[in-house]
């Protein structure tokens, strides 16, 4: 992890996400009560635990993709539980969880005191459940997906649900901009990585989902995120 002791820019091109188009006398409180927040920057394919995040109530993605995995000692897989973008409010990773940033990665550790600063500040506040009110969104539709009993469905699902929080229409489909492997996608719809493989080549063959690297592109259309 980078920028461990660093605090956070004040300046006004670094301001965090979470203030991002709020009126000047509101945004101006939320600097101060950002005040002394620790910045951090996480590189890719690394991994930190609860310990490291010890004075986190809350978590601010500004740049980059994280995700947040459960692994007890004896099972025999992990699960992704959150997976976060620029701009998400995230809880710091619990007992016997684990984050890991899937690219460079840059946050705001908010911590306790600072919540209790920020939620006076109504703006700032309604902002706050706006994210976190989305946290929870996302989160129910992750569980939704694990109705469906065949894995070509879980996949087509999950990757309709990063495509409305992450997806960026472009002249052929609907880009998903989250960097995506296999074995991550496993990790999301709780299946194995070959599972996941066959549906996806299952997904390509049914004109579905097309690949370049990490990047997926859905062939359908914006009303399908609906």
């Amino acid at each position: 992890m980078r920028g461990v002791g660093g605090m956070l820019d004040h300046r006004v091109d670094r301001l965090s996400r979470l203030l991002a188009g709020l009126p000047p006398g509101d945004r101006r409180r939320g600097v101060a009560a950002l005040a002394g927040s620790r910045a951090i920057e996480l590189d890719p394919g690394t991994t930190h635990f609860p310990a490291s995040f010890a004075e986190a109530a809350l978590l601010i993605v500004e740049e980059g993709f994280l995700v947040v995995r459960a692994s007890a000692p004896a099972a025999a897989r992990s699960v992704v539980t959150v997976a976060a973008g620029p701009g998400a409010v995230v809880l710091p990773p619990g007992p016997e969880e684990v984050l890991s940033a899937l690219a460079s990665t840059r946050g705001t550790v908010i911590s306790s005191d600072v919540l209790e600063r920020l939620i006076a500040i109504p703006a700032v506040a309604a902002r706050l459940v706006e994210q976190l009110a989305s946290a929870v969104v996302q989160q129910q539709e992750a569980l939704a997906n694990f109705a469906p009993t065949r894995h070509t469905e879980r996949v087509r699902r999950k990757l309709l649900q990063l495509a409305r929080a992450y997806g960026h229409v472009v002249v052929d489909g609907i880009r998903i901009d989250f960097p995506i492997t296999h074995a991550l996608l496993a990790e999301m719809v709780g299946s194995s990585r070959e599972t996941v493989t066959r549906a996806l080549d299952e997904l390509h063959r049914a004109g579905f989902v097309a690949r370049t690297g990490s990047t997926y592109r859905l062939l359908v259309a914006t009303t399908a995120l609906l």
